[in-house]
């Protein structure tokens, strides 16, 4: 593999006949000099890509394939666009439905990660009850002592009032949670069936905001912490989730950002054992007063529905 870092030697490569695959940004392959310059243009994370950008790179090739999930992350929004600039090629591909239609492209219906019970829930909320889980995976679990025992969701609760964007409570409590999982040898077993003990790097903890993620850093600094979006992508045996916010009204970026769907669904999919959602109570007592609020809870409340609550 070469890494060129001159267009004009690239489109040369291309044209020669030397370089048979090409990796570049939309800025490589919007310019006016790669017009006609491939057969196929393969655009990834195009769930992540704007209609715009994909439509300015598209000349490049006789054929363009998307490739992606729409009820992953969005793409990164800077400034104000007029309504409807923001969405990505893909979700204008699907035009609010939540999986591709047979005739329009190719659903990849099994996951590589998730046990069962973990799949069912994703599958549920996010992807049309087409997502099946991969025969293997049902050999994956989590060997300790308690509620953490075995696969699937839980729900451990935290009281605290005024917390916009970090919780102190929700970072002691996770604390322990890994403590005790790393001191009573505990083990995991993977799809292969092999079991090995669970180690601080097959740990993710998940929050939505950067002051939380501080924290637990702060509390935890050998442990893999971060938000959402650093972790798209990754998986680990256990996952955290610490939503940080008392309530709805304290959410310092509303419900549209605390509760969003695509942004739980990349949290509680990292997991290949247990996903464990560490919260406040109070913010699944949602007073919504639009659709779109509704929306936006039904999600959280369903997981809640399929859950087991842990108490400490």
């Amino acid at each position: 593999m070469t890494h060129e870092r001159d267009n004009k030697k690239v489109r040369e490569r291309l044209r020669e006949g030397e370089a048979q695959i090409v990796a570049g940004t939309p800025w490589l392959w919007s310019r006016e000099e790669f017009a006609n310059s491939v057969d196929v243009l393969v655009v990834d994370e195009a769930g992540q890509m704007s209609l715009g950008n994909v439509l300015a790179i598209s000349r490049a090739a006789k054929s363009v394939v998307l490739l992606g999930d729409p009820q992953q992350l969005d793409q990164p929004q800077k400034g104000v666009h007029p309504s409807g600039a923001e969405v990505s090629a893909l979700a204008h591909l699907l035009n609010g439905r939540a999986t591709i239609e047979p005739e329009q492209g190719l659903f990849l219906a099994e996951s590589w990660r998730l046990p069962p019970d973990i799949c069912a829930f994703t599958s549920e909320v996010f992807y049309d009850e087409r997502l099946k889980t991969r025969s293997e995976n049902e050999q994956q679990r989590l060997n300790t002592y308690g509620a953490l025992d075995g696969t699937g969701l839980r729900f451990f609760p935290v009281k605290h009032t005024g917390n916009t964007s970090d919780s102190s409570e929700e970072v002691e409590v996770i604390a322990r949670l890994i403590d005790e999982l790393l001191t009573r040898g505990t083990t995991w077993t993977n799809k292969k069936g092999e079991t090995v003990p669970l180690e601080i790097k097959d740990i993710l903890v998940i929050a939505p905001y950067n002051a939380q993620v501080a924290l637990l850093a702060k509390r935890l600094p050998k442990a893999r912490i971060g938000t959402v979006d650093k972790f798209q992508g990754q998986q680990a045996p256990i996952v955290f989730y610490s939503m940080a916010t008392s309530t709805p009204e304290d959410a310092p970026r509303g419900m549209e950002f605390l509760y969003s769907g695509n942004r739980l669904n990349v949290a509680t999919s990292r997991a290949q054992c247990v996903t464990v959602l560490v919260a406040n109570p109070a913010l699944f007592d949602v007073q919504c007063k639009t659709p779109r609020q509704m929306e936006l809870a039904n999600s959280f409340c369903r997981y809640l529905e399929m859950a087991s609550t842990v108490a400490m």
